[in-house]
C-alpha cells in the first residue's frame, strides 16, 4: 500500500530549484534529476523502512546518479519530505526542520 507524499515548503523549493539548476546545465538533465528523485520518493511510499534512519526518526534516500539524498519521515498516514539535499552540505540545515 502506498502513502501519499507530503512536502515541506523548503524542501519543495530546492527540488524545484534543483531541477531548474540541471536543466540550465544540460537540457534534459531536469527531468532526469527530477525522475530520481521521484523514483526514491515511491520507494519511501511502498517501503518507507527501506533507508536507513539517519537522525531521530528521519530517513534518508540516495538519489541515483546525482549527489543529492532524499530525507523523509514515515507518519504511518504520510510520507513527509522534508529536504531534498546535496550531500556537500551542512547536515544541520536539514535537521533543523526534522
Amino acid at each position: 500500500m502506498t502513502r501519499p507524499v507530503r512536502f515541506r515548503r523548503q524542501a519543495r523549493i530546492e527540488f524545484d530549484e534543483a531541477a531548474d539548476w540541471y536543466e540550465s546545465r544540460r537540457i534534459g538533465l531536469g527531468p532526469k534529476f527530477t525522475a530520481a528523485v521521484r523514483s526514491v520518493i515511491e520507494t519511501a511510499t511502498t517501503t518507507p523502512g527501506l533507508h536507513p534512519r539517519v537522525f531521530e526518526d528521519v530517513r534518508e534516500g540516495l538519489v541515483h546518479g546525482f549527489p543529492y539524498c532524499v530525507y523523509y519521515r514515515d507518519t504511518k498516514q504520510q510520507i513527509l519530505v522534508i529536504a531534498i539535499f546535496h550531500t556537500s552540505r551542512d547536515p544541520s540545515n536539514w535537521q533543523s526542520r526534522a
